[in-house]
């Protein structure tokens, strides 16, 4: 692949890899772009070079996946070794909305909070097939596993997800109703 060619698929998948950054950096915005930054630089040196083994956008994402974990692994090296990992806050059960819009929107943070119960595989997976669009094999590839343990991750993750919401439905109804009467009656 020349080099026009990928800049015209890095450019295609730029929306969709953010996104698929900021899944893998927590939700943390700044974090999500340095990885992003990180990749293109990759890319660009050519210590990343896409074979044809699979799709760009699949490539792409697998890169993104790995970049955001060294990363991750390099700063809790570097915190347990400076003394900051132990006065690190506790990590929130819930992933805090990155914009206003989610804010707003309380199906959708109830949503987030839900899948950030699942099990980290679960998680990325069905991010990867839904909000992603990749196929289920699309996906091991990224998640580098095979196919028939993301299909068995993809199915226990929708399983999950489905018995969380149906909780998180309890809870917000709860919560509504301690809203509209704060007496409790």
């Amino acid at each position: 692949m020349h080099d026009p060619e990928i800049t015209a698929n890095l450019e295609a998948c730029h929306t969709a890899g953010f996104g698929w950054a900021l899944a893998c950096c927590g939700r943390d915005v700044a974090e999500a772009e340095e990885v992003l930054q990180t990749v293109y630089v990759k890319i660009l040196d050519k210590k990343a070079r896409f074979r044809g083994e699979s799709t760009f956008r699949t490539w792409l994402f697998s890169l993104i996946r790995r970049t955001a974990a060294d990363r991750r692994r390099r700063r809790i090296v570097r915190e347990v070794f400076t003394g900051r990992f132990a006065e690190r806050p506790a990590i929130a059960a819930t992933i805090e909305d990155p914009d206003d819009e989610l804010v707003r929107s309380e199906a959708r943070r109830v949503f987030l909070r839900s899948l950030a119960r699942l099990a980290r595989r679960q998680r990325e997976v069905l991010e990867l097939v839904f909000y992603h669009e990749l196929s289920v094999e699309e996906a091991a590839a990224v998640m580098r596993v095979t196919t028939g343990t993301a299909r068995q991750h993809y199915e226990r993750g929708k399983r999950r997800l489905r018995e969380v919401l149906e909780g998180s439905e309890v809870e917000y109804v709860a919560e509504w109703r301690r809203r509209e009467d704060p007496r409790g009656v």
